[in-house]
């Protein structure tokens, strides 16, 4: 029976947490030195050294030696010069099955002919950009309206970042209040007033480098899974400006890295209209990846706006926007300041029609192929094989999947909390995370040495490209590696 939705059986998120916590409570089990040296010498060395090589001289040029976090691997980026389906090939000749999916964008797989061809032709007419007016925005809007039921406008922009940022001026001008809370342990992009909570809950503004305390001043964040501490805050800015608004991953934070018990988003709708605040769904990730009416189809329920980025350009550059019911999307029309105020965004590549035109394609394409289905299909197929690799060596790793979104977690790093209330155990916390985060990037850059790319180590996300095939092969891969781990024999 097709449900529309890649999520086909829910995670037994009490059982996840308690393996978490299981997981974070022993000692780091991570590569064997003798293995992870003879990764380095036989593999990296010897096998990728034209990208040794270029990252090298990137690095002369480019602070760290390439242009975009999800570019970074221990012990060196590699350099990737063709993108299949749901294979990468690296500038050594090396291939690899493609797990980071661009970060979570090409739910069709990499690189689709379908969308190419489409968007060569829009090349040789019309060009990447104008400026101007062009039929794809037109269409993609049309299209996004029809996929998604609480989205009446879509304003397109450069960015999830851009889209995030604009939505809560929205809700500032159509609540007339101040606060924004978001949920700890989540990023909605790098602007200063959202880089807040960032990755472990409760972390506050520790990893705002850059950014003055004072832009926090009307920004809170509460625990995943806590109702009552969201009142608690909803509470507190009652007598404060009053808050704009919630705003969330519906999963949960990181891509659902920590996963929110079903009726989680429930709970939240009537607590945002308890105490007047709009309720933002941060779809970033999760639109027409979950399902192509979002995973707030899938649980059914309604937010007030939602941040789109990635898929809604199908892979290509300037994927992001916002929409919305009417009253709301008011504030980021377009055009002169006529009377009332308007949210100040803008965005010379926002809606150009090469992105415009190539979203539209992928979400036709999506549609017509059931791609979110045939991705959740092999999300689960990874996570079950996943699953039986840990219980077969006798590893306290934790796998588990919302979907296409699988999470593969061997130290838990971003599952450690930070207790506010105890500041003196903050600095050990910190310390922690980053001796975990180094066996995190060791373990990636085993799966990369056999010919697996995934993100950072401990996400991966699966595409309707990724056949039975092509898992069955991903999973005698992740065999060799979980063999060479500390204390398998």
């Amino acid at each position: 029976m097709s449900t529309g939705f890649a999520i086909n059986q829910y995670p037994d998120v009490d059982q996840v947490y308690k393996d978490l916590r299981s997981l974070i409570s022993q000692p780091i089990r991570s590569i064997r030195k003798t293995e992870m040296d003879k990764i380095l010498t036989e593999y990296y060395d010897k096998k990728c050294s034209r990208s040794k090589k270029m990252i090298a001289e990137a690095s002369q040029f480019i602070p760290g030696g390439v242009q975009h976090n999800l570019a970074f691997n221990h012990p060196f980026p590699l350099v990737f010069t063709k993108a299949s389906g749901a294979h990468l090939f690296d500038l050594d000749g090396n291939k690899y099955i493609d797990f980071l999916q661009a970060g979570g964008p090409t739910v069709l797989g990499s690189n689709p002919p379908s969308v190419r061809k489409k968007v060569t032709e829009l090349l040789n007419t019309t060009g990447p950009v104008t400026g101007l007016f062009h039929e794809y925005e037109l269409k993609l809007a049309e299209k996004i309206v029809q996929l998604v039921p609480s989205v009446e406008m879509f304003r397109m922009l450069g960015s999830g970042t851009e889209a995030c940022m604009a939505s809560i001026r929205v809700a500032r001008l159509a609540t007339k209040k101040k606060n924004i809370v978001k949920m700890g342990g989540a990023y909605h992009g790098w602007s200063d007033q959202l880089a807040y909570g960032l990755r472990l809950p409760g972390s506050r503004h520790f990893e705002a480098n850059g950014v003055p305390k004072s832009v926090f001043k009307y920004t809170q964040e509460f625990y995943p899974n806590d109702l009552n501490a969201l009142e608690s805050v909803l509470k507190r800015n009652r007598w404060r400006g009053g808050t704009a608004a919630v705003l969330m991953e519906p999963i949960g934070p990181e891509s659902g890295t920590r996963p929110l018990d079903k009726n989680f988003n429930a709970g939240v709708r009537a607590l945002c209209d308890k105490f007047g605040a709009l309720l933002i769904f941060d779809e970033v990730v999760t639109a027409f990846r979950v399902g192509l009416s979002g995973a707030q189809g899938y649980y059914g329920i309604t937010p007030d706006l939602t941040v789109f980025g990635k898929v809604v350009a199908g892979g290509y550059p300037s994927a992001g926007g916002l929409g919305g019911k009417k009253e709301y999307m008011k504030y980021v029309s377009a055009g002169i300041q006529t009377g009332m105020k308007k949210a100040l965004i803008g965005g010379t590549m926002a809606a150009n029609p090469l992105s415009s035109a190539a979203g539209y394609f992928t979400l036709c394409e999506m549609e017509k192929t059931k791609a979110c289905e045939k991705a959740g299909k092999a999300g689960d197929r990874l996570t079950i094989g996943l699953q039986k690799l840990i219980k077969k060596y006798d590893l306290p790793f934790v796998a588990f999947n919302q979907g296409s979104i699988c999470h593969l977690e061997t130290v838990g790093t971003m599952l450690l909390e930070i207790n506010i209330k105890k500041f003196w155990t903050i600095k050990k916390t910190i310390s922690e995370a980053h001796k975990r985060k180094h066996a995190m990037e060791e373990m990636g850059a085993a799966y990369m040495a056999e010919g697996l790319v995934t993100l950072a180590g401990s996400r991966l996300y699966t595409s309707a490209a990724d056949t039975d095939a092509v898992i069955d092969d991903a999973l005698k891969r992740f065999d060799r590696v979980f063999q060479k781990v500390e204390g398998v024999v």
